[in-house]
């Protein structure tokens, strides 16, 4: 396999509206940095050759935010105009960025605070190493973010419609999938309501206070 075979992109959906949070959740505080921040900084530190975060609600306010983070050079920040459509349009506009240098595209969602570099590198590997077109982390019932994709799949994934995402394809391709278990406590909990931002506040200082007492 050639080195450019090997390359992938992810693509960090944060472009969201943040409705049902009733504010911007990617600027939310998280510890010492915000949820944008958090998800985008292990991307960053991860293997993955280049991370485009995809923006559109409030996207000047979050480029502000971000931007002793952002002057990286595997780092593109674009703005999704039509991020209202779902993810689906999101998906297609960060894929427009890489499908003609990137032969493999993991997606990455940016509400979910605890993915780690680490098992961001994980579904990469074993991926790669099975030789099929579509990855994810294995969750309890059903395929869970991060997820990736090969080029072949491009054409499937650019004419994807609503908010629906790339899940379909799991379905569709359900006997060329390969899922990885996490090495570890894999905490893939999303945030999409004030409850769920108050949990996961909860969960992080728990984890401070365990690495405290150590």
């Amino acid at each position: 396999m050639n080195q450019r075979v090997k390359r992938i992109a992810g693509i960090l959906l944060a472009a969201g509206a943040s409705t049902r949070m009733g504010k911007t959740k990617q600027l939310l505080p998280l510890g010492e940095k915000t949820l944008i921040e958090r998800v985008l900084v292990e991307a960053l530190n991860s293997e993955l050759d280049k991370v485009v975060l995809v923006l559109g609600y409030q996207a000047v306010e979050i480029k502000k935010i971000i931007n002793p983070v952002s002057p990286q050079p595997k780092l593109s920040i674009i703005e999704n105009r039509q991020f209202k459509q779902g993810i689906s349009s999101s998906i297609i506009a960060g894929l427009s960025e890489i499908e003609n240098t990137h032969d493999h595209v993991m997606i990455l969602l940016g509400d979910m605070p605890f993915i780690h570099r680490d098992l961001i590198d994980l579904l990469l590997r074993r991926y790669l190493q099975s030789g099929l077109p579509i990855g994810a982390i294995k969750g309890k019932e059903r395929p869970v973010h991060p997820m990736i994709f090969s080029r072949e799949l491009y054409p499937e994934l650019l004419i994807l419609q609503g908010d629906v995402g790339a899940r379909a394809l799991f379905t569709k391709y359900r006997d060329q999938v390969c899922l990885i278990e996490p090495e570890g406590p894999y905490d893939g909990r999303d945030i999409d309501t004030p409850e769920d931002y108050a949990g996961i506040q909860i969960s992080l200082k728990n984890q401070v206070g365990k690495q405290n007492n150590e």
